[in-house]
């Protein structure tokens, strides 16, 4: 298979269909087909999904609950600031929320946390690459690509977002 050559699959989820693209030998994006970042194939990309079978098969064992973390090789376009932004998402365990500073003083860059709101907002990979994981500082779910709803469903799929206080409706996660 070329690496010239990025090939597309769409892949039905419990939160909508996923596109999913990669040269064969790596993933390079995912988009959910619904919130505010969708993307689209590219006009040269080729609709096969027998080079993205790992990935796809991963994905479905995710959403079946067979599979916390991913062993595929990314292909990630970005800043430097972006792409250790994205390393310290992979760190966060499956199960678990943290907050924008919790994820900047993780990357030793305790007054980053705009930053990393920014760098999260541009996670060619979410759900491989968690961002879906991160809150804000008081426990709120904030901007997610695929929605807010994608974010709570997989927040409480994962089991990192409790259920809401009888007494006042809210939930918190800190």
């Amino acid at each position: 298979m070329s690496e010239h050559i990025t090939y597309y699959a769409y892949l039905d989820s419990p939160i909508g269909q996923i596109l999913v693209a990669g040269d064969g030998d790596a993933v390079s994006c995912i988009s959910f087909t619904t919130g505010h970042l969708v993307r689209q194939p590219d006009p040269e990309w080729v609709d096969d999904a027998a080079p993205l079978r790992a990935a796809t098969e991963q994905l479905e064992q995710y959403f079946a609950g067979e599979r916390r973390r991913f062993d595929l090789r990314l292909a990630m376009e970005g800043t430097v600031f972006q792409k250790r932004a994205w390393e310290v998402l992979l760190t966060i365990p499956y199960g678990e929320a943290w907050s924008y500073g919790q994820v900047a003083e993780a990357l030793g860059s305790p007054g980053s946390a705009r930053a990393v709101g920014r760098a999260n907002a541009t996670n060619p990979l979410p759900l491989v690459v968690p961002c879906h994981r991160v809150v804000g500082a008081d426990g709120t779910l904030t901007g997610f690509g695929g929605g807010l709803s994608a974010k709570q469903w997989l927040l409480r799929f994962e089991g990192a977002l409790p259920v809401p206080h009888e007494d006042t409706g809210q939930s918190a996660l800190f």
